[in-house]
């Protein structure tokens, strides 16, 4: 007997239909729709064209023969618009004289006419095995690549031991929604794919949407789809994020930058399982697990009125906090050599890690960006020096002055320039330096330097310094 899960993976699979004849086009959609495939006819090869592109399609049955050109040709068309999409080819005849060339073209198996449904079911299933199967070894090789690149799984606070516990148990029991709460750069979203791939649901997509990224109509868009003529440029229907999710997870990114208009539909949507494409009259029913995550204080926005109270309750089924870098600095040096290994395999460099002074530059730092930040700094450090140590004149100025001051920063970097420092690199070092420090504002960096605003200018273009702060020379 087939599971569910087994059913709700046939029925995001699409079939096309292209054959001449009325009748076996219309026993091939009521057996095949049986099954719980989405299934679409076209009796020529322009209806064919034109119905893909208006839809997805994960397999399509050509008859060899059409009225106004043929199946191979039509093989060729979907082979190079749509490479990951099976193909059989349907004949009258006896023997199929192009099998070798439409094997070549990438058909996966041609059938003689006439033939049992029960057949068609079967050569249908076994292609959309590797459908799966390619889907599936795409997943795991990005699985493969994101622990490979981890910045959370490294780590041996017991703070970061706990949230992995939480994990491992929402992960493994049931389809509950979640949230994660935590500063930008922290990791949410290597949490939330965690989640996924422990899950139960790990075999179907890992859907994620940004809702700070769109404005509220194309958020709308985004997350359920339209259907053609919804607005001037839908041409064709199109499926959204909460679809094409469908037996996997959706995972809703800064959920706290959503208006209060679209937050009631997805709360229509969360509770019923169920919602409509914009412009849509029929309902698309959804199996999906949705992880939100946000770095701002939900109850906090929803005290002001910014965010819908039961929406609220609706994703704070499970919460997981994660905690800042600075708070976990134990964290630091694993991940330290974490990054220093990745960056020395991706770059081609040996550097060994950071020197002891460096080290205790990098533990004394706030890490406002968090564990990003970290990963961005050891990537530079590699990539720009060629010491065999990092030290500290290959680190970012913020984080030198974080532990002495400009006069530790100013003595670093003058350090950092070899031999015996001239004035003009001096000039050069604390003019970066000021500008770095008020953020890129040059009056208030040229009041800081006791000099014009006019003369900073003319410096900033005598030394080829860009306008905003930087960090290196």
């Amino acid at each position: 007997m087939e599971t569910g899960a087994a059913i709700l993976a046939r029925q995001t699979f699409g079939l096309l239909v292209v054959d001449d004849e009325k009748t076996l086009r219309y026993a091939l959609k009521e057996g095949l729709s049986e099954e719980g495939y989405r299934v679409e006819t076209a009796g020529n090869v322009a209806e064919a064209l034109a119905l893909l592109n208006r839809e997805e399609f994960h397999l399509a049955l050509l008859d060899q023969k059409l009225p106004d050109g043929n199946g191979l040709d039509l093989l060729k068309e979907i082979r190079s618009r749509y490479p990951g999409m099976q193909v059989v080819i349907m004949t009258a005849f006896g023997k199929f004289d192009a099998a070798v060339e439409a094997t070549k073209l990438g058909c996966y198996d041609y059938i003689g006419k006439p033939f049992e449904l029960d057949h068609m079911k079967l050569v249908i299933k076994n292609a959309l095995s590797q459908t799966r199967l390619a889907e599936e070894v795409k997943r795991l090789r990005a699985v493969e690549r994101r622990h490979t690149g981890s910045t959370l799984i490294v780590g041996g606070s017991s703070k970061l031991a706990k949230i992995f516990e939480t994990i491992r148990k929402v992960a493994t029991t049931g389809n509950s929604t979640v949230l994660l709460q935590g500063e930008t750069g922290v990791g949410k979203e290597l949490l939330a794919r965690e989640i996924h791939d422990l899950g139960k649901t790990h075999e179907g997509p890992f859907v994620e949407v940004n809702c700070s990224a769109f404005a509220e109509n194309l958020l709308e868009s985004e997350l359920f789809g339209y259907e053609k003529g919804a607005f001037t440029d839908a041409k064709r229907t199109k499926k959204g994020l909460m679809e094409l999710a469908n037996g996997g997870t959706l995972f809703l990114d800064e959920i706290g930058e959503m208006s209060l208009g679209l937050q009631s539909k997805l709360l229509r949507a969360l509770e019923m399982k169920r919602f409509r494409r914009v412009m849509g009259v029929s309902d698309i029913v959804v199996e999906t697990r949705v992880i939100a995550a946000t770095n701002r204080d939900l109850k906090a926005l929803v005290e002001e009125d910014k965010f819908r109270e039961d929406l609220f309750f609706r994703l704070d089924v499970i919460r997981i906090t994660v905690p800042p870098l600075r708070d976990r600095p134990e964290d630091i040096p694993p991940l330290l050599d974490h990054f220093v290994g990745h960056w020395n395999r991706e770059l081609g460099k040996g550097v060994k890690g950071p020197s002891d002074r460096a080290l205790e530059l990098l533990l004394a730092y706030r890490w406002p960006g968090n564990v990003r930040e970290l990963r961005n700094v050891i990537e530079r450090a590699i990539l720009l020096e060629s010491d065999e140590w990092i030290l500290p004149e290959h680190l970012p100025v913020e984080i030198i002055g974080a532990a002495g001051g400009s006069a530790a920063v100013l003595e670093t970097r003058l350090k950092g320039e070899g031999g015996i420092t001239t004035l003009a690199q001096a000039e050069r070092i604390a003019i970066e330096m000021a500008l770095g420090q008020a953020g890129g504002n040059k009056t208030k960096a040229a009041e800081w330097l006791g000099i014009s605003r006019q003369t900073l200018r003319t410096k900033l273009k005598e030394y080829r310094i860009e306008s905003a702060g930087g960090h290196g020379g």
